[in-house]
């Protein structure tokens, strides 16, 4: 047995040794056991040993452990490799997010609340907050309003926070992303796969491609990808209500009855806009407000 367990502790315990040897200052207590000489705590403790001659009275072992500051210390270099390890996922995720620059300062704390949309404010925030929820109910959102209204900076805020927190989003304009389909050719499957990977998937200026039937499929791809992955679309746009929800024709109607399940939020200091598919809508609407008790 002594043998099975210099086979199996041996290595653990050289290493163990080396890495907590003795050092300046080092002394040994009343008991004989190694303490450190800065914190004064044991570097060495007493374990029994299994399969000892006597099971009422077991051998028993020295081996070394890390004192307190050593230990601290350890601790200390361990919280600094995982926050640099996190910081290099974050930043990693905003290269990939294809996010315009112009939006890296784009938080919460920067947004400059006012009368008219305060009320926005708060329900971008939850929506980051809860983004557990949000993803869990596949529930998007459409800011529609006008044109220098904060639709774009409310979603790159609530981008931004996810980001932070290592949730993979991707934040661009179909402008942007025809032009990528460009680069992968005729597989724009893949390029579909690969939006599909982000958690949150933002659309910047829905509707400036309406005139291309060629855009509008497209669009309609991305758009239902997203739906039947069960993954959340945020969609910002300039287009006003008729011109959002009034359109016929089927290349329109197929997009629009995707977005017919997604929240619409104006900009332009008005409410919520009313009627629509109700339970969801009103449920998801009183949970964003906080008034789902």
């Amino acid at each position: 047995m002594d043998r099975i367990n210099d086979d199996l502790l041996g290595p653990i315990i050289r290493i163990a040794a080396q890495a907590n040897a003795r050092a300046d200052g080092d002394y040994y207590d009343d008991e004989g056991f190694l303490c450190c000489g800065k914190c004064h705590t044991r570097k060495e403790c007493e374990i029994p040993l299994p399969g000892g001659p006597d099971d009422i009275n077991p051998e028993k072992s020295r081996f070394p452990i890390m004192c307190k500051c050593r230990k601290e210390a350890f601790e200390a270099e361990e919280n600094r490799a995982k926050k640099q390890k996190d910081m290099e996922v974050v930043d990693r995720l905003r290269r990939e997010s294809l996010m315009s620059p112009r939006f890296a300062e784009a938080t919460f704390e920067n947004f400059r609340k006012d009368e008219e949309n305060e009320y926005n404010f708060r329900v971008c925030l939850r929506y980051a907050e809860h983004f557990d929820k949000m993803l869990l109910e596949n529930q998007g959102l459409i800011f529609y309003g006008e044109v220098g209204t904060g639709k774009s900076f409310a979603a790159a805020c609530i981008a931004n926070y996810l980001l932070s927190r290592g949730i993979s989003v991707v934040m661009t304009s179909f402008v942007k992303l025809l032009s990528t389909m460009q680069t992968y050719g005729n597989d724009n499957e893949r390029l579909i796969s690969d939006l599909n990977r982000a958690k949150l998937l933002i659309i910047d200026d829905f509707g400036a491609e309406r005139d291309s039937a060629f855009a509008q499929e497209h669009v309609y791809n991305i758009i239902d990808s997203r739906y039947r992955a069960k993954r959340p679309l945020i969609i910002t746009t300039n287009l006003d209500t008729k011109e959002l929800w009034g359109q016929t024709g089927v290349r329109y109607s197929r997009i629009y009855d995707r977005l017919s399940e997604m929240l619409p939020v104006e900009f332009t200091g008005g409410s919520w806009r009313k009627g629509g598919a109700a339970r969801k809508l009103t449920r998801m609407k009183n949970f964003l407000e906080g008034n789902d008790g």
